[in-house]
């Protein structure tokens, strides 16, 4: 391997691991692409470092400039490690419930803290944020939700890893959060080999679930409307947070150490999977995503609690 001029060329080219024992279905191969081996630990580093080149091409972003935006979860953390790599300054507007572990990744990485209301959620951190960025117009706000480089990165990079890694592979499925890694890869998958199935997986309406969304609450990424994410998508796989705490777990019993998104991933894939008709469609393979690793999630006890009280935990958590 050869030796890396900065840790920021590290990001992407994560490997694939297979995980069929987990699969409901013989006749299903189920595989765990592991994005929680990106540098700062989660598939966020892909678009935090494409937002960030994609500003300074435009001159947007320059020396001394400062970027604004919210988060409570893993785009935050990635855009602090790149921000302090490039000596540009962050603020990140966070939700005040958010585990401990992320608000000190970003303390860690020199990021300020900007406070926004918990009973006000992710789209309250979204709402101060845009506001903050009107009244400080020097700001660079990048906006993951709306941001053309989020889903282009993994049209570019993530996508086409997928498929050289696992040329046969019949279905994708990924978490619905701002939805660029669904948007991204999928459009990629599908370009390339018509055929793949693309299933997005989600929270019920009204309940949260770390790193996802359900669409019927009302919000909508404006990348999932610019990129065609309702022609793009062959089904929703609704998954609760005490589902994606036992598939968390099962994975962790495989030695993969992931966290609370990854199991409800994971537990997409299972539904998939055991909904397969092999006889009629012959065999499946399945990539999913390992977004983000569980060490961001030990403060919750969503892997030492039982699952009851861990879920009641998680929902007072705020993630995006």
């Amino acid at each position: 391997m050869a030796v890396a001029a900065s840790v920021l060329d590290l990001i992407g080219n994560t490997p694939i691991v297979d995980v069929s024992h987990l699969s409901p279905n013989r006749d299903v191969r189920i595989l765990a692409k592991l994005e929680y081996l990106n540098p700062s630990g989660s598939i966020k580093d892909r678009i935090a470092i494409a937002m960030v080149e994609a500003a300074e091409a435009a001159g947007e972003l320059k020396p001394g400039k400062t970027v604004i935006e919210p988060s409570s979860g893993n785009t935050g953390i990635a855009l602090a490690m790149i921000c302090r790599a490039r000596g540009y300054k962050l603020k990140v507007v966070l939700a005040d419930n958010v585990t401990a572990e992320r608000r000190e990744a970003l303390l860690a990485f020199g990021a300020e803290i900007i406070p926004s209301p918990a009973a006000e959620g992710s789209n309250g951190a979204v709402r101060r944020a845009q506001a903050l960025a009107v009244e400080h117009p020097e700001w660079v706000f990048l906006y993951q939700y709306g941001n053309e480089a989020n889903p282009l990165t993994h049209y570019e990079t993530t996508g086409p890893e997928i498929l050289r890694d696992v040329p046969e592979i019949t279905h994708f499925v990924a978490g619905l959060g701002t939805s660029g890694t669904l948007m991204g890869v999928g459009t990629y998958l599908v370009e390339q080999k018509p055929g793949v199935k693309i299933y997005a997986v989600e929270p019920p309406a009204g309940e949260s679930l770390e790193g996802l969304r359900s669409l019927d609450d009302g919000y909508v990424p404006p990348v999932f409307i610019k990129w065609g994410g309702l022609e793009l998508l062959d089904g929703k796989r609704i998954v609760r947070p005490a589902e994606s705490i036992e598939h968390a777990r099962s994975l962790v019993a495989s030695g993969i150490f992931a966290g609370i998104s990854a199991g409800a991933a994971l537990g997409g894939a299972t539904k998939v999977a055991k909904a397969w008709d092999a006889q009629a469609s012959g065999p499946a393979t399945i990539v999913f995503i390992v977004s983000d690793g569980g060490w961001k999630y030990l403060s919750t006890g969503a892997f030492t609690d039982s699952v009851p009280d861990a879920a009641r935990s998680l929902e007072a958590i705020s993630y995006f």
